[in-house]
């Protein structure tokens, strides 16, 4: 009956993919290869 005032936890996570993808691409625009592969290895992690 409330579910409409649930959180779906798939778009948090989703959310949370997509802010990692950001910050990686960021980095490497800026040249930080190493941190690029950091974050787009967390948020393949966080997406499992």
């Amino acid at each position: 009956m409330f579910s409409i005032f649930k959180s779906d936890p798939s778009k948090k996570l989703r959310k949370e993919y997509d802010a990692k993808l950001e910050q990686g691409m960021q980095a490497q625009r800026k040249g930080d290869i190493k941190s690029y592969a950091m974050l787009s290895a967390e948020a393949e992690k966080n997406l499992e």
